[in-house]
């Protein structure tokens, strides 16, 4: 799940990183309201969406005036913001983040990320702050500092002097700098995050060390302990489709081709979107209906995959093991008589009761079409994409 940067920064701040004063505003006069309340002379004006380079694409202005505080808000509340993050859909501006903007002496970037391959918690910084990680590694990677974090014992105060002197700090700005990145370290870690990313952390004047951006995003699976966290979602930055699946239980993700995929277990998923790709076409979404794929849920599903006004095809692969493929069948047919289904439908069934289920299939009056195997199934999907069965 995905956190604003006002979000993340109130995590950051509870756990003792220094940020500037800020408040959200759902509208221009509160973002007029917010900055004289923030004080000082001059305030950022952020869009609150769920992707980066904001900056880059007109999100994030300047404002030296109460008037231009409101013009900026006013220019991106209701509106939709395109990144190079969020595709040509952009992403819709519901609320902006009013910052004091003070002035700084340096930047770095600092973040925190669960490497799964490692298993262990990895701390990257640089001196590079303002500049997106993958620039820098392809640029600089000589600057990257990076330490691993032991489980069992969390991030030492000393592998956080050695990231600080890595930055180029002298002795006093190294002291700020440690409470910095092990407050940023508790704050991932209390949060059950996989990702935190600091970008820039800055040096002032007065030698105070800030976190002036901060995008974190936490792990779904630990929302169940994670109750302040997970109000904290914003619905109008998900996918429809992905909300209504998660209304449901069922596991999907949107993308951007033409066959829809209505599959058990994600395994089996990733590897018929693989085969489809093989086949030469792209698949319109990841969809796992799950170990207890009812009839009710498989009608769901079909329904959540007709959304996408992008699907030519779909395509059914049950493997059934804990399913059996006769309720399976029988919640394709409910689905298809139910949906008025107006594109092609492969189905490929195994397993538990097969016979049984094709049978189902076969007796239903449906212009279903049936394979042996997933690669035949794949086959068949792309060329019914293609208009070509």
């Amino acid at each position: 799940m995905n956190l604003h940067e006002y979000q993340a920064k109130e995590l950051l701040q509870s756990a003792g990183v220094d940020v500037p004063r800020g408040a959200v505003a759902f509208s221009p006069d509160q973002a007029v309201y917010a900055a004289t309340e923030i004080g000082g002379w001059h305030w950022a004006v952020k869009a609150q969406i769920h992707a980066g380079a904001r900056g880059k694409a007109g999100g994030i202005k300047l404002c030296r005036t109460y008037g231009e505080v409101r013009d900026a808000a006013e220019a991106m509340l209701g509106h939709r913001l395109v990144t190079h993050q969020t595709g040509p859909e952009g992403k819709p501006v519901q609320r902006v983040y009013i910052e004091a903007a003070d002035k700084f002496d340096r930047e770095f970037y600092l973040g925190y990320v669960l490497d799964r391959k490692e298993e262990r918690i990895r701390v990257i910084a640089s001196r590079d702050g303002g500049v997106e990680i993958e620039q820098i590694a392809a640029e600089k990677p000589e600057s990257l500092i990076t330490v691993i974090v032991e489980p069992a014992v969390g991030l030492q105060p000393f592998q956080a002097r050695e990231i600080a002197f890595g930055l180029g700090l002298n002795i006093k700005q190294v002291q700020r700098a440690v409470q910095t990145i092990m407050g940023a370290y508790r704050a991932f870690r209390d949060a059950d995050a996989t990702m935190l990313e600091i970008n820039p952390l800055v040096l002032t004047h007065d030698e105070r060390v800030i976190a002036l951006d901060a995008k974190m995003v936490v792990d779904d699976n630990a929302l169940f302990r994670q109750r302040a966290i997970e109000g904290m979602r914003d619905p109008s930055q998900d996918d429809p489709r992905e909300a209504q699946a998660a209304e449901h239980n069922l596991n999907y993700v949107g993308l951007d081709g033409t066959i829809g995929c209505i599959v058990n277990g994600a395994g089996l998923a990733m590897a018929t979107m693989d085969v489809i790709k093989y086949a030469g076409g792209e698949p319109a979404n990841f969809l796992d209906v799950g170990g207890g794929a009812s009839p009710e849920r498989v009608a769901t599903a079909f329904r959540l995959v007709l959304s996408d006004s992008r699907v030519q095809s779909i395509l059914v692969n049950i493997f059934a093991g804990i399913n059996r493929c006769d309720w399976v069948a029988e919640g394709v047919v409910q689905a298809a008589r139910e949906t008025q289904i107006k594109v092609p439908l492969i189905v490929r069934l195994a397993g538990t009761n097969v016979e049984a289920g094709r049978k189902i299939l076969a007796e239903s009056g449906l212009p279903l079409i049936t394979a042996e195997t997933l690669s035949e199934a794949a086959d068949k999907a792309v060329k019914a994409a293609r208009g070509q069965i």
